[in-house]
């Protein structure tokens, strides 16, 4: 381009992605962003056509976090823009770096309830990390480039940039602002002085690891630090495949529906050394009993989180990847806890999920297990929400903990299909399956035509109870087995309605059958999906009920046939 040359906004918005390494976006046209769209054709950043904002959406989120960029989305004004909003909430709650760009109204008729007008920029602003709507055509590519910024740096996060269509068809002379220079968060040393001191003074240190050690790119010093010092560790939903799954003293998730082992641990443990987690309520059962004999030693990036629900003992907020290797260095081989590492072995020995499961039905659980060990090295898991995310998070091991998605503080139903869209196209050579139940599968299930479309490999294994198993599960536990509104017997056929997307697969209903029926999905050269049904009385066990304490674990086990 020619030193003065002008060019239209639109033009612009494409060429500061393309600065910024932004190979695909997702999206869906309109007429407030259709100039976007227009400098889109052409160009050499990808679009992916979803069929539904929100699955727009979350397929950008879904190839963010399978691939540690971040992720852009495209939609119109009025109600493609509110069809965003879901997904920026979970992003959010989830810490996905994320910039979705609306077209707005042009800025001559914002307040007149012009034809699909909404303020996008208010109703976002409790869902994103930050919020821009540009109405100076000079302020587009700065507010750009600050959005990338916003999105990527510290505690990652969603970014909303609201476009009008005046401002996209003005034209500029295209200019790279100047960037600023983000500085590295250090830690104080007087804090790393004092959490060396609680480690050293420990007998029964336990590690409660969160999102936040793979998001900071600490998986590798992480790691490092249990090597070097033996200390036995849990994880939160989003911090599984942090640390290797065969990994001595590790005991896999902890909280509502954590493992036994992993919650008594906790709770007997004298220190907590919290990596990249914020107490969530789902991890810590009642807070009040929550390891309350512990000190705690909590390191994030994030400091709004260090004391926001537990006081902690030593608070870092700093980079993981400096603040981890210190520790290592410091009290590698000068920690006495032996005798607290082989009670903790032996509580992961006693406490070991059993597979044998009798009978002729399909165990979830076990067929899980069998997955987990068949993927390849390059696989992702992308899960929908209900009772078989929990049993995924049970019973599947990942390798790093981009290969696990699952939508954790928002809980989204309909997540877990266009995640897996995003993790395909951010890693087309990685084998992706989509682990979703029968009530989630139907809230976006018209993402199938995107699959169909690129012609994506990835793998559906839909688990079918005909019920919301979970709200079916709280119903008969905590609401007198008054089962309100979770019968899902009406299903479609599942088979029949992939086959209408050239989607093979099979339908299975036995437990000698799975084996070959999980070869027959991965083997499979494009798209599958495997329907397995199983029986509506299997629970998701142990669970922690609402209120309780994370010692008092109800762990019934269902006549199961």
């Amino acid at each position: 381009m020619e030193v003065g040359q002008k060019i239209r906004g639109a033009d612009a918005v494409i060429k500061v992605l393309a600065a910024h390494g932004v190979t695909t976006v997702f999206g869906y046209p309109g007429g407030a962003i259709m100039p976007i769209y227009d400098a889109l054709y052409g160009s050499p950043v990808e679009h992916l056509l979803s069929r539904h904002e929100q699955g727009a959406a979350f397929a950008a989120v879904g190839y963010a976090r399978a691939s540690g960029k971040t992720g852009v989305c495209f939609a119109t004004s009025g109600p493609g823009a509110t069809n965003l909003i879901t997904s920026l909430a979970d992003a959010l709650l989830d810490s996905v770096p994320l910039v979705a760009i609306t077209g707005q109204v042009s800025t001559s008729v914002i307040g007149t309830d012009a034809f699909q007008e909404i303020d996008v920029l208010g109703m976002s602003l409790s869902c994103t990390k930050h919020s821009f709507m540009v109405t100076d055509i000079n302020e587009l590519i700065p507010t750009l480039y600050r959005a990338f910024e916003i999105a990527a740096s510290g505690r990652p996060g969603p970014v909303l940039v609201d476009i009008p269509k005046d401002i996209q068809i003005s034209e500029l002379e295209y200019k790279t602002p100047l960037q600023s220079v983000t500085e590295e968060l250090q830690a104080d040393s007087a804090d790393l002085d004092a959490a060396v001191e609680l480690l050293k003074a420990s007998k029964k240190p336990m590690l409660y690891v969160g999102g936040g050690v793979g998001m900071g790119g600490a998986v590798a010093h992480l790691r490092e630090f249990i090597r070097q010092t033996q200390v036995p560790s849990v994880a939160t939903l989003k911090g599984l495949g942090s640390i290797a799954h065969d990994t001595p003293g590790y005991l896999g998730m902890l909280g509502m529906h954590g493992g036994k082992a992993a919650n008594l641990a906790v709770q007997e443990c004298d220190l907590l050394i919290v990596v990249g987690a914020r107490f969530d309520d789902r991890v810590t059962g009642r807070l009040a009993s929550f390891a309350s004999n512990a000190k705690v030693l909590h390191l994030d990036i994030d400091a709004a989180e260090l004391g926001k629900l537990r006081q902690p003992d030593v608070a870092i907020a700093a980079e993981l990847q400096c603040v981890l290797p210190h520790l290592t260095e410091a009290v590698a081989g000068q920690l006495n806890i032996d005798s607290w590492v082989n009670k903790v072995s032996a509580m992961e020995v006693e406490h070991r999920w059993d597979y044998n499961h009798p009978g002729k039905l399909i165990f979830a659980p076990a067929m899980l297990r069998r997955l987990a060990n068949k993927l390849p090295e390059d696989s992702v898991v992308s899960c929908d929400v209900g009772q078989h995310q929990m049993w995924v998070a049970q019973h599947m091991w990942f390798r790093r903990p981009e290969d696990h998605l699952s939508s954790a503080g928002l809980g989204t139903m309909g997540f877990g299909l266009p995640a897996a869209i995003g993790a395909q196209i951010a890693r087309p050579n990685a084998t992706v399956v989509a682990v979703s139940g029968d009530g989630s599968f139907m809230m976006n299930v018209q993402e199938l035509t995107t699959i169909k479309r690129k012609k994506l490999p990835v793998k559906i294994l839909l688990v079918d109870n005909q019920k919301l198993g979970m709200v079916k599960q709280w119903q008969q536990l905590f609401f007198e087995e008054r089962y309100s509104e979770t019968d899902l017997s009406d299903n479609p056929n599942f088979i029949l309605m992939a086959s209408a997307f050239d989607i093979p697969g099979k339908t299975i209903t036995q437990a000698d059958e799975v084996e070959q029926a999980l070869d027959e999905m991965l083997n499979a050269p494009g798209p599958y999906i495997l329907h397995v049904a199983i029986d509506d009385a299997f629970n998701v066990w142990p669970l922690v009920p609402p209120g309780a304490s994370n010692s008092d674990m109800m762990d019934q086990m269902e006549k199961q046939t």
